[in-house]
């Protein structure tokens, strides 16, 4: 096991540097709305997760390197302390991108030195894997911000040269039955899970259909060609009020220009591939078009049910359901306790994975959750009857 860990935390911890490698030194810092952190931040958040939560309280040897960084790289533990406000993360021009990079290395070096050396009890174990895959969240936050960044300037600027991660395209169609009756929803293995999954439950579905196949970009555009952002009566109440707010006429980083569709991509400003699966939608979107083809999204109880016979993480599928805890969920002690219970208020579930998710974490049972606005995310839709 602790051969595997090591392995493991190299590998990943490689992975967060690879996605910044095309980066200039000034794509690192900006923040343009709230909900985008700064490259820099993201480097440096999934470096204090193993500083404060393992290297910390149980290697006795471990120097910090900066002390104000607790502060300044704490994402949400209201337990840990103190921390620089969300909106605020891009503010921080230091410490430079260069003392990032030496913080990661020093935290590596005394990771390495405490796993290899260290009594690695059961309850270590866990935190380092919990760390590891936090980092591979953040991996997929990392390249979805940098997206926002590049794709808020009006150059629009390439990423990497042909790195495209919305050019997939689906290889089924038309719609699965699924027949009604009881099915066990949640994690139920012995294998890594975050714990929003767990409490293995079941739970009673009518007969419904699931289409095999992801909107695409020619079938969304059929809807706005349709007057879809300007007719009221295809949209929640919250998602009508958010078009009009936020003057929302299309999919995140779509342009017209004289009459042609072009979006941006991490490899530069590119035509609108019709047959290419639709990306980058919010929960509002996705609920509008599913009313106005006259289907619905399918819950996450649905999703599940069927996944096993659908192919799917290309997008995350928005589905109809709210992020509330399974049956028995317990929020444990302490700042780790913090990890997903307390947000679980005012959000919706998406399933699946996306063409931006790390390697290796993907499950069926995974429960990925954002505000129904944002737009960000390689999100997608998949329609229900």
């Amino acid at each position: 096991m602790k051969d595997n860990i090591i392995g493991f935390y190299e590998q990943t911890r490689l992975r967060s540097l690879s996605l910044c490698e095309p980066l200039e030194i000034e794509d690192y810092v900006p923040q343009p709305v709230v909900y985008v952190s700064p490259a820099k931040w993201h480097l440096a958040h999934t470096t204090w997760f193993f500083e404060e939560f393992v290297l910390k309280p149980f290697d006795k040897s471990y120097k910090l390197f900066q002390e104000s960084f607790c502060f300044l790289f704490n994402s949400y533990y209201n337990a840990v302390g103190t921390r620089v406000s969300r909106h605020q993360r891009g503010d921080l021009t230091r410490p430079t991108v260069q003392e990032i990079y030496a913080y990661r290395q020093h935290v590596d070096d005394a990771m390495h030195r405490f796993m290899s050396h260290g009594e690695l009890g059961q309850h270590i174990l866990n935190l380092i894997e919990l760390g590891l895959n936090h980092e591979h969240q953040h991996q997929e936050l990392l390249i979805t911000d940098i997206k926002y960044v590049l794709g808020q300037n009006p150059l629009f600027p390439v990423y990497k040269k042909g790195y495209n991660l919305t050019n997939q395209n689906n290889f089924c169609e038309g719609f699965l039955k699924v027949k009604e009756g009881l099915v066990d929803i949640g994690y139920g293995g012995d294998n890594f899970c975050y714990d929003n999954e767990l409490g293995q439950h079941t739970v009673y579905l009518q007969e419904f259909e699931i289409s095999k196949a992801l909107v695409t970009n020619a079938e969304y555009l059929e809807f706005i060609e349709a007057g879809g952002y300007l007719k009221s009566e295809f949209w929640l109440d919250d998602g009508w009020t958010w078009v009009q707010s936020s003057e929302v006429h299309s999919p995140m980083y779509w342009h017209n220009k004289n009459g042609s569709w072009y979006h941006y991509c991490l490899s530069g400003l590119e035509p609108l591939a019709p047959h290419e699966i639709l990306a980058h939608i919010s929960f509002y979107e996705a609920n509008a078009f599913a009313t106005w083809k006259g289907y619905r999204l399918p819950t996450e109880f649905e999703w599940e049910a069927a996944s096993e016979r659908l192919e799917w993480g290309q997008r995350w599928e928005w589905t109809s359901s709210a992020y509330l805890p399974y049956p028995g969920f317990i929020i444990q002690d302490g700042a780790v306790g913090e990890y997903n219970g307390k947000f679980m208020v005012n959000q919706m579930v998406l399933r699946g994975a996306s063409s931006a998710t790390s390697p290796g974490h993907q499950r069926k049972t995974y429960r990925n959750f954002f505000h129904p606005q944002y737009q960000w995310q390689y999100s997608g839709i998949r329609l229900a009857k």
